[in-house]
């Protein structure tokens, strides 16, 4: 007799689980709220023919997911053609000076030589130190904790002194480098995670580690196309998947979900894998009355992630000499921060992203013209910011910045606007608090301190995501598939090897080097 599993939410997290689930020969069914599949990860398609991603636009160490297709018989490469970029990014500092962030060890070494002479060497050093943290903690970011007994471990208890987690990331960078702008230049990964480096463990210097060992990946199409091809190979493996039929209700015998109701239905299932945003569906979805551990009184008193300032321009023309990836670092970052995480009011001079993804990648824009995605990252959804009267005089503020890496008369060449702010994310996209890297990374809210993959309050739940162990950003939170759908197939008594680990085939496949004359 065939299991059934229901999964909420066909993000990247529940796409993986359903590749996994449906291999070892699950019924999987997943109920997705928007038209499209991604979640935060999926493709925003205009009329006039301009694709953006929504959400994720770097694509980092594909090792995880290359593995989960592998094990379900299909090759990443030959899915989606992906450019390995050099330079990965341009980093501007406010403060002056600016960096082409390169693979190539020579270069990345003139790059920071040239900017502070002090340092030269350190960054062969950061990362000859950093592989061999990578290398020994990688295993655990890969293993479910569910409980403080998991922290206690020999062999994670030999790692203490290396991980040092009373250690901020800034602190473990100044370790290596002593100007202030190179350190910003191997700690603003945090944002990531929605974090500050001065906050962040130091465990989380791995985060630059990877993109300069692994590499960052643009897919053709955007990340959103990575989604797309989730969805049609989880399709083509029998998995149901239904857009534009959101959640609206759960029933439980006692403190074990037994099915969703949607508007079109009740759908029965052995087991539940929650993808959503987890403190939105918690708090929607949950009775408070059954969650002993996560309450709405828990949950309320939890650090959450910031949150981002977006606007989606379609552009006449293309700014060529613009990099693919440029990161604005404010004059005054430690302020900056303290405005988005303690003050929870807009900055002046606020740090910026922008992605001129068209330099790459020229499928996304109509012949001739061009895209540019710009995030500013912002205090959560917070009394302090009525979006309703602070949004367009916001847009004015970012689009001032764009100046400041290089993109000028900007506001003459658009032809495509769409804006978000921390509401939009909330109501729209249903993310708590619009705090769109979920619960914070501190060290109270890490490994067993998060909500567990096999979720603690509701028997039968299992959680994927951000939300969960091991956290927020691409990489992991495929790990996190992983790590549930072995959970999830070991309490149905069913054969867990689709979702160990595995090696996928060697060679670049449709990977292609992208170099930039900068």
């Amino acid at each position: 007799m065939s299991r059934t599993v229901n999964i909420i939410g066909a993000g990247p997290g529940g796409l993986a689980t359903a590749m996994l689930l449906a291999q070892a020969g699950v019924r999987v069914r997943v109920l997705e709220r928007l038209p499209v599949p991604g979640g935060r990860t999926s493709t925003i398609s205009t009329p006039e023919g301009f694709k953006f991603d929504l959400g994720p636009t770097f694509f980092l160490y594909p090792r995880v997911l290359d593995e989960i297709f592998a094990s379900c018989g299909r090759d990443l490469r030959q899915e989606v053609e992906m450019v390995r970029l050099d330079p990965q990014y341009r980093l501007i500092f406010g403060s002056g000076g600016e960096i082409f962030a390169t693979p190539n060890v020579a270069r990345m070494e003139a790059e920071v030589s040239r900017l502070s002479p002090a340092d030269r060497g350190s960054f062969t050093r950061f990362m000859e130190s950093t592989r061999a943290k990578f290398e020994r903690f990688a295993p655990f970011l890969e293993q479910p904790f569910q409980s403080w007994r998991d922290l206690a471990k020999p062999d994670l208890l030999k790692l203490m002194p290396m991980l040092k987690p009373w250690r901020s990331l800034d602190r473990e960078l100044g370790t290596f480098f002593s100007d202030e702008r190179i350190r910003l230049a191997f700690t603003f990964q945090s944002k990531y995670l929605g974090m500050s480096p001065f906050k962040c463990p130091s465990l989380f210097s791995i985060l630059s580690f990877l993109e300069y060992e692994h590499g960052v990946f643009h897919p053709i199409g955007g990340c959103g196309a990575v989604s797309t091809a989730m969805a049609r190979i989880a399709t083509d493996m029998g998995v149901d998947i239904r857009y534009e039929e959101p959640v609206e209700s759960l029933e439980f015998a006692g403190k074990r979900i037994t099915a969703l109701k949607t508007s079109r239905g009740t759908y029965e299932a052995d087991a539940t894998v929650v993808n959503a945003d987890f403190a939105r569906t918690m708090t929607r979805l949950v009775p408070d009355r059954i969650r002993r551990n996560w309450n709405d009184r828990k949950i309320a008193s939890r650090r959450f992630s910031c949150s981002t300032f977006m606007l989606y321009l379609g552009i006449e023309g293309c700014y060529d000499d613009v990099a693919h990836h440029n990161i604005y670092l404010s004059e005054d970052y430690r302020n900056n921060l303290a405005d988005i995480e303690h003050r929870h009011r807009l900055s002046r001079d606020p740090s910026m992203y922008v992605q001129n993804a068209c330099v790459t990648d020229p499928t996304l824009a109509p012949r001739g013209m061009s895209t540019l995605y710009l995030l500013i990252p912002v205090t959560h959804r917070h009394p302090n910011v009525d979006w309703r009267r602070e949004a367009a005089g916001y847009r004015e503020v970012a689009l001032d910045q764009m100046e400041r890496i290089g993109i000028r008369g900007v506001r003459d060449r658009i032809r495509y606007e769409k804006m978000l702010t921390p509401d939009d994310w909330q109501d729209d996209y249903e993310i708590y608090r619009g705090a769109t890297f979920n619960l914070a990374h501190d060290l109270g809210q890490m490994l067993h301190m998060r909500p567990h993959n096999r979720f603690e309050d509701v028997d039968g739940m299992y959680l994927v995501g951000g939300g969960t162990h091991p956290g927020s950003g691409l990489p992991v939170i495929y790990s996190s598939a992983r790590i549930t759908s072995r959970l999830l197939l070991g309490d149905l008594g069913l054969d867990g090897l689709a979702a160990r680990p595995g090696r996928s085939k060697k060679g670049s496949g449709g990977v292609k080097e992208k170099a930039g004359a900068f």
